[in-house]
């Protein structure tokens, strides 16, 4: 098929992906093209390994990590140089990770001609030495607005903005802020306005929705809610110990093991801090509503226990990693059936549920709102789409980690979401982990139109892979609670342990996630934190291939139910409407023929993949045809394993991936490929 080019309208709203994503631990400079030949032997086995210490984050205090914030602040003109950006950009830091090796993974923002980029965010590796291993963006879009000058008038982009807020069930659009920004997250970067509207949704719940506008057109580009509402819970932890303050004979609900941490009382307003808990005795609350210092003791174990997971799970000072504490406000308005956690105050609230009758100060409420902090300090996952799923699955992710670390037996860990709650009044959970479908609305598995639904239903996809690496497939009893997880394949999964698979999905999120982030980022991201941590021949490394496989997202580490596989992993940037590329994997020490059902798995990342054509090219030079051309598929990304009758061809010799984008405006990367010989 000839190449063609074509007007090309803006993606969904709810689709925004990575560009440019890790596979394995290769090394991966962003503006190299590379050949992508390797030589390919059989998997070695697969081990159950232990952290590489190498690659194990260290603990920073708040005086290292200032220092390296500021050593990278000083250094951030070169390190633009070096990546090869425009004249017109400058990088912003915005977190740094030490790992005890010495490599750096420093996080930065962008901005074009002095506007903010949207999607520009990205995370460069770098050695001890100083030399750059690995660049990972949440764009590969090149800055290049030809027009900075808006068509479209400021104030009726804020009107837009306010008119979809209210739509969305926004009461007061109390106030309206708009800024000119780059919008580089989706197709070619354009001059736009980021919106953000003030007020509260229907539900009482705070809102600030972020509308992004083509400030050329006026067409709406993205949008997202800047408030994350979570879950709630309405029976507490039991007799807990608390960390408070004693200022002569008067206590206060404050925190000094964890960072000046303080708990409020709002008294059902909905502004401000409220007043500090505060008295004369050392015992807060009675276990029941009738005293308001009850939910003030449950919100303060909850930051407690949530701070203290962090710290000993992870090395992580707080949700900024600075050794800052938030704060806590309970009794928010009036029968507020929900709680949130508010970057913006850097503080999370709870309500007391219907009737007043029932606070959501529940331990997994603390840690799955408070884990909303953490994303929004390291990868910034947009709150909608595919990366909106991730974002809160996420939550659900380290908020089971804080209910399996806090031990409690009052409420014993599970891979329940808001169990206690019974909003449906059935006494069922929110959701559930190991069969996210069970809710009746969550995915169990990936497809392309899973980014189109709410990113609570969403997030099932990364929940059912964590628990899968977590704990496997099939039928278990854990803390007392019955599972049975399936699998999309049928084919069963090793679960790793909770703990291990707790380090590989931070690691990713702290190294790997970029703003962008969608699944087939995810896997990648979190096989080059498992084979950072672990090693790339670990049982750890095979089993989030196997785990995400098991969810439709990529290829199981045999390439199917068994059989031999040989696999090349080295990136290889694929151009946009330009020749075709080719990566190479060379079979040797087998006989014969190969098979009729060669199995041919591909991880590619591309926006719009129906401008790509892949072809597998045997060694007698034949090609098989994988995926045509297709003008009409806009989803994003190739996750496929083929069944190729290659039996005309020798098993052994050199077998080609040829991948060609045969229209414009999108670019992507070959992340890996691999044959499988049942």
């Amino acid at each position: 098929m000839s190449s063609t080019s074509r007007r090309r309208t803006s993606h969904t709203p709810h689709h925004r992906t990575a560009t440019l994503a890790l596979a394995g631990v290769a090394a991966l400079i962003a503006a190299a093209v590379q050949a992508g030949a390797a030589s390919a032997a059989p998997a070695a086995a697969h081990r159950a390994g232990r952290i590489d210490p190498a690659h194990a984050a260290l603990r920073l205090t708040p005086s290292q990590r200032a220092e390296l914030l500021r050593h990278a602040d000083a250094g951030r003109a070169a390190t633009a140089r070096s990546l090869g950006l425009g004249g017109k950009e400058k990088l912003v830091v915005r977190d740094v990770v030490k790992d005890a090796d010495g490599t750096l993974h420093t996080r930065y923002e962008r901005t074009y001609a002095g506007l903010p980029v949207l999607g520009g965010d990205l995370v460069v590796d770098t050695t001890g030495s100083g030399a750059t291993r690995r660049v990972v963006r949440a764009s590969n879009a090149v800055l290049d607005v030809a027009r900075l000058t808006p068509a479209v008038p400021r104030a009726d982009a804020g009107k837009q903005a306010v008119r979809r807020a209210e739509a969305l069930g926004s009461t007061k659009s109390a106030e309206v802020s708009v800024r000119k920004v780059i919008w580089a997250a989706t197709g070619r970067p354009v001059l736009a306005y980021e919106s953000v509207v003030g007020g509260l949704q229907d539900d009482g719940t705070p809102n600030e929705l972020h509308v992004v506008t083509d400030a050329l057109t006026g067409k709406k580009l993205f949008e997202y809610q800047g408030v994350r509402t979570g879950i709630g819970n309405t029976q507490y932890s039991g007799q807990v110990t608390l960390t408070t303050t004693q200022s002569g004979s008067t206590y206060t609900l404050t925190d000094g093991a964890r960072g000046g941490h303080k708990t409020y009382n709002l008294n059902h307003g909905t502004s401000g801090t409220g007043t500090l808990f505060s008295q004369s005795s050392d015992t807060w609350g009675n276990g029941t509503t009738s005293n308001a210092a009850t939910a003030g003791a449950d919100a303060h174990y909850g930051a407690q226990e949530t701070w203290d997971f962090y710290k000993n799970t992870f090395g992580r000072s707080g949700i900024k990693n600075n050794g800052v504490g938030a704060y806590s406000r309970v009794h928010y308005g009036n029968s507020y059936v929900n709680a949130f956690w508010d970057d913006s105050c850097f503080c999370m609230t709870y309500g007391d549920g219907s009737g007043n009758a029932d606070p959501l100060t529940a331990l997994d409420v603390a840690g799955h709102e408070m884990s909303h902090g953490v994303t929004s300090n390291t990868a910034g996952l947009d709150y909608s789409g595919e990366s909106g799923g991730l974002n809160e699955a996420t939550s659900d992710i380290f908020g089971t980690g804080v209910e399996f670390y806090a031990n409690n037996a009052s409420d014993p860990g599970d891979y329940l979401i808001g169990e206690k709650i019974d909003i449906n009044g059935d006494g069922t959970p929110l959701r559930y982990m190991d069969k996210p479908s069970k809710d009746g609305g969550s995915a169990d598995s990936w497809y392309s139109g899973v980014g189109n639904l709410d990113v609570h239903y969403s997030s099932g996809v990364a929940n059912h892979f964590f628990y899968l690496l977590s704990e496997g497939s099939g039928a278990k009893v854990i803390n007392g609670v019955s599972y049975d997880s399936p699998t999309a394949d049928g084919l069963p999964v090793t679960g790793i342990g909770r703990d291990k698979a707790l380090q590989i999905w931070y690691r990713a999120l702290t190294t790997k996630f970029t703003s962008t982030t969608n699944y087939a980022g995810a896997r990648t991201g979190t096989l080059a934190a498992a084979g950072e941590l672990y090693g790339t021949s670990s049982a750890e490394y095979k089993a989030v291939q196997d785990a995400w496989a098991a969810v439709k997202v990529g290829s199981r580490s045999g390439g199917g139910g068994g059989g031999t596989s040989y696999e090349n992993s080295t990136p290889l940037s694929i151009p946009d409407n330009g020749p075709a590329v080719t990566s190479n994997i060379t079979v040797s020490g087998r006989s014969g023929n190969a098979p009729s059902n060669l199995q041919v798995s591909v991880d590619i990342t591309h926006t719009w993949r129906g401008d790509l054509v892949i072809d597998l090219v045997g060694p007698s030079g034949t090609a098989y045809r994988l995926k045509n051309f297709s003008s009409s598929d806009s989803a994003d990304n190739v996750n496929e394993t083929y069944t190729v009758n290659a039996s005309s061809e020798p098993a052994n010799g050199t077998w080609k991936l040829r991948v060609q984008d045969q229209a414009t405006y999108d670019t992507g990367t070959l992340n890996d490929w691999k044959v499988t010989f049942p």
